[in-house]
């Protein structure tokens, strides 16, 4: 089978090359990527190259694929999972394998390690252990870039599992944000933001007060429109969007908001020395701070109070992705309509787009951007859809299609592009 694939070959050397896949082996399964969602883990992968933890130290002899938040269907079963996996049945996948046998150990993954599996391929190879790791799962929805969504949202709830707290007197670590409690999101109106404020809403268990914070007011709008203060009153939040901008103190204004008190849980969404600070700082009594943003700089550090350590029980943890149980979390909340990650998404692609983007990820603004693997499309923000339609028939239709959601991604949408946009070169 021929496949046309994005590989890394080194810090930077992204190419897009078409070339045989060899056969499937016994315990191997051939499948079709239909959507890709390109995360902010790719830039780092890309620009680190082997110096990342989880990239090969041999890629310029053996180019490892790209992309790890995919969704497709089953093409060949190979004959020792017949009994468990059908042909043609769709799939997503936890990149996280945690498996001890993989190329660079426990930390090996598919869109990081691997040499025929990546999301940013029309055709890929899945290797036995992601089926032995229990990391293949079954995808009922109808939207394929649903299921590619169903990585990031795994990696969110795995975040709000993660925190912990105390009970004065007892050794015993309560695992999971504080019910009812007070949470803040800082710089938390981007793509994973979004997410998280979707599943602060939705989840079961949420908080009762939700503060959420950004410099950008364009972003914040945004959020507002689509997870409103009064959407989530209904849901028994109090929401609050904060732009910290020209706040002269924004940790007294924040606290002000909760009756001048700190917070149980905070998370913060950006590697930046004074946001990650400003989190230690509203971080009330057993506080936890979730440190939600993985730095390029292998060096980077922030100042956290110990005082408040040792007197106020203050903690920090931070999470890498989901594992398996959180990603079929995110994919039964998704199937049953709890959670809608559809908001994370403001641009839309082919993979012929995707070397530019994922190289040039941090200055794209906007949210999360789709890949449909099999297309060749420019990478295009839905909010130009339609002064790209004046000239362009195909944008004017999705342009007409997105504004009947909110102007927002959808089914529609995709169906659209499937039918209707070119075929990338193979």
């Amino acid at each position: 089978m021929k496949t046309t694939a994005i590989r890394m070959y080194g810090k930077g050397d992204l190419r897009l090359e078409s070339f045989e896949l060899p056969k499937i082996n016994d315990d191997e399964i051939l499948a079709h990527i239909v959507s890709d969602s390109i995360c902010m883990s790719s830039y780092k992968a890309a620009k680190q190259g082997s110096d990342h933890k989880r990239v090969p130290a041999d890629i310029a002899q053996n180019p490892v694929m790209i992309g790890h938040e995919f969704c497709g269907e089953l093409v060949e079963v190979g004959a020792k999972w017949k009994g468990r996996f059908k042909e043609g049945a769709r799939f997503g996948i936890q990149p996280a394998l945690f498996y001890e046998g993989g190329p660079v150990g426990i930390l090996s993954a598919p869109g990081y390690t691997y040499e025929h599996i990546g999301g940013d391929a029309t055709y890929i190879i899945i290797p036995k252990e992601v089926m032995e790791q229990g990391c293949l799962l079954p995808y009922e929805g109808s939207a394929y870039f649903m299921g590619s969504l169903s990585e990031p949202v795994s990696c969110i709830a795995g975040a709000f599992h993660a925190q912990y707290h105390t009970k004065q007197g007892s050794y015993d670590h309560a695992m999971g944000i504080v019910e009812r409690g007070t949470m803040a999101l800082l710089a938390g109106v981007g793509p994973m933001g979004l997410g998280a404020i979707d599943y602060a809403i939705h989840n079961p268990r949420k908080p009762r007060l939700l503060v959420v914070t950004d410099i950008d007011q364009a972003r914040i709008d945004r959020a507002a429109s689509i997870y409103t203060v009064e959407h989530a009153r209904e849901h028994g939040v109090e929401l609050h969007y904060v732009n910290t901008r020209e706040m002269p103190d924004p940790v007294a204004g924040i606290k002000a908001i909760n009756g001048g008190k700190g917070f149980d849980d905070v998370f913060v969404f950006a590697p930046v020395k004074p946001v990650v600070e400003q989190g230690d700082a509203l971080l009330g009594m057993d506080g936890c701070l979730n440190f939600f943003a993985g730095p390029t700089d292998e060096s980077f550090s922030a100042n956290f109070n110990f005082y408040n350590v040792h007197y106020e029980a203050h903690h920090v943890v931070g999470t890498s992705g989901g594992n398996t149980d959180d990603i079929k979390e995110a994919l039964d909340l998704m199937s049953r309509g709890i959670v809608n990650p559809v908001a994370m998404i403001t641009h839309v692609g082919g993979l012929n787009a995707v070397i530019d983007t994922t190289l040039r990820l941090p200055d794209i603004p906007g949210g999360k951007k789709l890949i449909y693997t099999n297309k060749e499309l420019p990478l295009v923000a839905i909010d130009d859809f339609a002064e790209r339609g004046k000239s362009e028939p195909f944008y004017a239709n999705l342009a007409e299609i997105c504004a009947k959601n909110n102007n927002l991604w959808s089914e529609e949408a995709e169906k659209y592009v499937l039918a209707n946009a070119p075929d990338i070169a193979v």
